[in-house]
């Protein structure tokens, strides 16, 4: 389709025809994860009920845009064609839009803990994307705009004010991301009358993105995300430009080059291809810009308290720390309330594994089975034998955050997120940035009897390496301005054991490779009360 737009000599009419029929064609436009919600339960979609989901109205704005650039171009071809492709939207999307109360929607959610999740804007956007392009009627295309609106405040009204998306940086694209193609589709419609972009919560949803950025493709990798999330460079320019966000803009356009732009048009859905192709010229030419590489953060809604620290502004070299507190019942959550990121010269030192390939037990009752959703494979203790738990109430308390030009730090108490059998009293957890000298993890805890093994996990993809009692050393690619990181702890108190973990998983293994390693912390004594302490140190690179 996109090549008939650029061309337009009919070449690929036939091609773009016999692809619409055969869209039209198909049972379903709902993927088969997602095609239980019907009345007939999980196996064969049931065409006498069609299911909203995300892709079914992904698939409407594919058959909206090319109704819209190449329609009348099909007419030759067959005139059945464009008025089937028109049919197949209305039937599988905007009357069922306006006919049903999807759960995605948010009318029948009550509590916090309810708010919709990135459902809920991306599938609005497709469905106004169908109602603005392919419905003729205008009461009707009213009544869907209105509905669509209306669902979407239930998205934005529980939305913290700082923007902080509690899905992470890896779905922010379909969260806050959906938000910009909503209100930008609805700017262009009205040209210009509907403008909310001056709204500071707008404002903050778009800002979130940079400020998440650790460097290169990381990002602060909480919940389902990966730690490497790709720039969705249009889209971030797009916001950065609607909100007139310098940052956000330098996010979106530092490196830039054609050949990826392209690619990125190819890989994405229809609306946006086209804003990227538009914008092509605009996004190169400010390819020389630096990301943006903030300082401090502070996002300190109770779904998220999370602290970001580096060394310096606008330098990866050096310490980049990120700790958070929040609870167990985030939107695509992993139990890890109390966990903490540390990257040197923009490298993973310790790390969140992220989320693995999705399967069917996921989104089930199995979920926590999955290593990579569970506390202890976190950088987490776990406590008496026993892991955090999942739910609202499993979370930090009394969350302080403090930033200063010589220091960052985040102190909590999380022995709120372990269930009542872990009989620990109190665990007050301290992560401390010292500007250009080190990082430490402080663990002061009370527990209320000793009826397991208690230990202190910490995850890293670099293989450590045992430097002196108390002490290992975690080496850096050569040519950082550090070496490596020591990683130091009271020998006296504890032992480290070095435990190897095989990533059977295609997600993860693209990040990490075949394994990570496991440091193990383990007191020497049993004991219901301690303080312990790990100090992450630079090495400078000329050092043995």
């Amino acid at each position: 389709m996109l090549a008939e737009c650029v061309e337009a000599q009919g070449r690929f009419l036939d091609g773009i025809a016999n692809t619409l029929w055969a869209i039209c064609e198909e049972s379903s436009w709902c993927i088969p994860a997602h095609i239980g919600t019907q009345k007939a339960g999980v196996g064969l979609p049931d065409v006498n009920e069609t299911i909203v989901d995300l892709f079914a109205a992904q698939t409407a704005v594919s058959v909206a845009w090319t109704l819209y650039l190449v329609g009348p171009q099909l007419d030759p071809v067959s005139p059945l064609v464009r008025r089937r492709a028109a049919q197949e939207v209305d039937r599988r999307i905007l009357t069922p839009y306006l006919e049903r109360d999807f759960g995605w929607l948010g009318f029948g959610a009550t509590r916090r803990d309810q708010r919709p999740n990135n459902w809920n804007p991306w599938i609005n956007a497709s469905v106004l994307t169908a109602a603005l392009v392919v419905e003729t009627n205008d009461t009707r295309r009213v009544q869907l705009v209105h509905r669509i609106l209306r669902s979407l405040d239930r998205f934005l009204q529980p939305y913290p004010e700082d923007g902080g998306c509690d899905e992470g940086p890896g779905y922010w694209s379909r969260a806050g991301g959906s938000v910009l193609d909503n209100l930008d589709l609805l700017f262009s419609a009205t040209r210009g009358e509907l403008n909310v972009f001056p709204n500071a919560l707008i404002r903050e949803i778009g800002r979130f993105i940079h400020r998440v950025h650790i460097a290169d493709d990381w990002f602060v990798d909480i919940g389902d995300c990966p730690a490497k999330t790709g720039v969705e460079r249009d889209l971030i320019y797009r916001y950065g430009r609607a909100i007139q966000d310098p940052q956000l803009q330098a996010l979106a356009t530092a490196g830039a080059t054609l050949q990826e732009q392209v690619q990125a048009a190819d890989s994405i859905d229809l609306g946006r291809a086209l804003h990227t192709l538009f914008d092509l010229e605009q996004v190169l030419a400010r390819s020389g810009a630096r990301p943006p590489l903030v300082r401090d953060v502070w996002l300190g809604s109770e779904d998220m308290q999370m602290m970001i620290a580096r060394d310096r502004e606008g330098s990866t070299d050096g310490f980049f720390v990120a700790a958070w507190g929040g609870h167990n019942a985030q939107s695509h959550n992993h139990n890890d309330a109390g966990n903490c990121l540390v990257f040197v010269d923009g490298q993973p030192v310790l790390v969140d594994l992220g989320a693995p390939q999705y399967t069917a037990k996921t989104f089930s009752g199995r979920r926590y089975e999955i290593p990579a959703m569970q506390s202890a494979y976190h950088n987490l203790p776990t406590i008496n034998g026993i892991q955090q738990s999942a739910g609202r109430s499993y979370a930090a308390r009394a969350v302080k955050h403090d930033a200063s030009d010589s220091r960052a730090q985040l102190t909590m108490d999380i022995a709120a997120a372990w269930p009542a059998t872990a009989r620990v009293a109190s665990w007050a957890r301290t992560v401390t940035l010292e500007r250009g000298k080190q990082v430490s993890v402080s663990d002061a805890f009370e527990l209320k009897e000793v009826s397991g093994n208690t230990s202190l996990n910490w995850i890293t993809p670099t293989p450590p390496r045992v430097d002196a009692p108390g002490r290992l050393l975690l080496r850096l690619p050569s040519g950082k301005p550090h070496s490596g990181v020591t990683f130091t702890f009271d020998a006296d108190q504890l032992s480290a054991g070095l435990e190897q973990v095989a990533l059977e998983d295609p997600r993860l293994e693209r990040v990490w490779g075949k394994q990570v390693t496991r440091i193990v912390l383990r007191p020497k004594q049993p004991t219901p009360k301690a303080t312990w302490t790990v100090r992450l140190a630079l090495v400078p690179a000329t050092a043995p």
